[in-house]
């Protein structure tokens, strides 16, 4: 089998969106049957799952990145083609997109019993538990500067992508594994501030589909939107630098 690498990310991206809103969704809309279940454990424990999946699936194919603030921090590291990068980014936003529709169909019968919009917004896209804005950077940041420069001591230079040489997470489960442990710990040890989206795809292409449903008095709380974005890409580009430095 031999998937584009493009596809791969957007597979790779979908999955990752689906498992990991799907059980935001789980515990936060009404009805549900994990309603009121201690949410952070599940929460951080199924997005670090589900990324050990979409890395599993997707490494051999495109090295599975799965978020832009990594492609670029491998860019940056010199880990990776600054040509292939804008394929990847635009196949990760469409990816989470697809993943976060699919999981709200998912779920829309628990949407719809749920008035709690705060809590219905919360199943696309992340949201600082005390709002402010300069702490909010500095926390995506942080956090994606441990994921990509984790990431940067475990990745394997392993596949060739038109002729180019891309750092991979890793294949088979015990080299895969330690990526969703990395994001796992990220979430249980830094993510209580802004909810660790540590990804700009999987933030900002699931808050457009929120923008983009059909519900009455949503807010989508573009003020907001910019910190999950440009945080991550400054993380990720840092640890690129010092990754760099170091080594």
């Amino acid at each position: 089998m031999n998937i584009d690498p493009y596809l791969a990310e957007f597979i790779g991206s979908f999955i990752l969106l689906l498992l990991g809103e799907g059980v935001v969704a789980n515990v936060n809309l009404k009805k549900t049957i994990a309603q009121g279940q201690t949410p952070w454990i599940l929460i951080t424990s199924a997005w670090g799952f589900s990324v050990f999946v979409a890395v599993f699936i997707t490494a051999q194919f495109s090295g599975a990145h799965l978020n832009p603030a990594v492609t670029i921090g491998f860019a940056v590291a010199e880990k990776f083609s600054w040509t292939l990068v804008p394929g990847y980014l635009i196949a990760q936003l469409l990816g989470a997109m697809f993943g976060s529709w699919i999981c709200y169909i998912t779920y829309i019968d628990h949407h719809r019993k749920t008035t709690d919009e705060t809590a219905v917004r919360s199943t696309f896209c992340t949201g600082p538990a005390i709002r402010n804005f300069k702490n909010n950077f500095f926390s995506e940041l942080i956090g994606t500067f441990v994921l990509v420069f984790g990431v940067l001591f475990i990745a394997i230079p392993n596949i060739q992508i038109e002729g180019v040489e891309v750092s991979n997470f890793g294949l088979g489960a015990l080299e895969a594994l330690p990526v969703g442990i990395l994001v796992w710990v990220i979430g249980l040890s830094l993510g209580g501030t802004t909810g660790y989206a540590i990804n700009p795809a999987r933030d900002f292409g699931p808050r457009l589909v929120y923008q983009l449903i059909p519900r009455k008095n949503k807010d989508a709380d573009w003020s907001y939107a910019w910190i999950p974005v440009f945080g991550p890409f400054a993380g990720g580009t840092i640890a690129g630098i010092f990754y760099l430095i170091l080594v």
